[in-house]
């Protein structure tokens, strides 16, 4: 079980760094499909059965055909963009990232990892009941503005599809 754990942590983190490297941005979207799976897996290793069907079902399907459809509704894979502006964006993404991974080391330095209790191991943690429970009483009002926030990107989603007469797209 270990060297599952290791081998799915191995692919996750090597398909996320190429979600970033790569040129292509339909490459980029597999790769993200990719990372989506391995990540269910890791929640099937939990113990967490609803949490990795809920994953590949909303984000391998749903929101990648979504990226899918913006990526050639955009037409971002043209080659027309401006070797300046690659430049500041390369400059701009290697700061941002390394401010990334400034906080992030902060917020882990002190992080302790816990170990294995067989005694106290509660095996009913990721059931579809408690996850319920926990979601419409702790977490009722993130949960509410999720779905405010996802209502609102739909509706952006449909003012930029839509075409009035003699209007430009981007």
């Amino acid at each position: 079980m270990e060297n599952v754990f290791y081998f799915l942590a191995s692919l996750t983190l090597l398909c996320a760094l190429m979600v970033v490297l790569s040129k292509n941005p339909v490459h980029s979207i597999i790769f993200l499909i990719i990372t989506f799976f391995t990540i269910s897996a890791h929640y099937i290793l939990l113990n967490a059965q609803f949490l990795a069907a809920v994953n590949i079902i909303v984000y391998a399907g749903a929101i990648m055909v979504l990226f899918l459809f913006v990526i050639m509704f955009l037409s971002v894979g043209k080659n027309d963009h401006d070797p300046k502006a690659s430049a500041v964006t390369r400059i701009t993404g290697t700061i941002a990232g390394g401010l990334l991974f400034i906080v992030m080391f902060a917020a882990l330095k002190d992080a302790h990892v816990g170990t294995y209790d067989a005694e106290n191991f509660n095996s009913q943690i990721g059931m579809v009941e408690n996850l319920g429970k926990v979601l419409f009483t702790k977490y009722l009002l993130p949960f509410e503005l999720a779905s405010v926030l996802f209502l609102v990107a739909m509706v952006g989603a449909v003012m930029l599809g839509k075409k009035e007469t003699g209007e430009r797209h981007f």
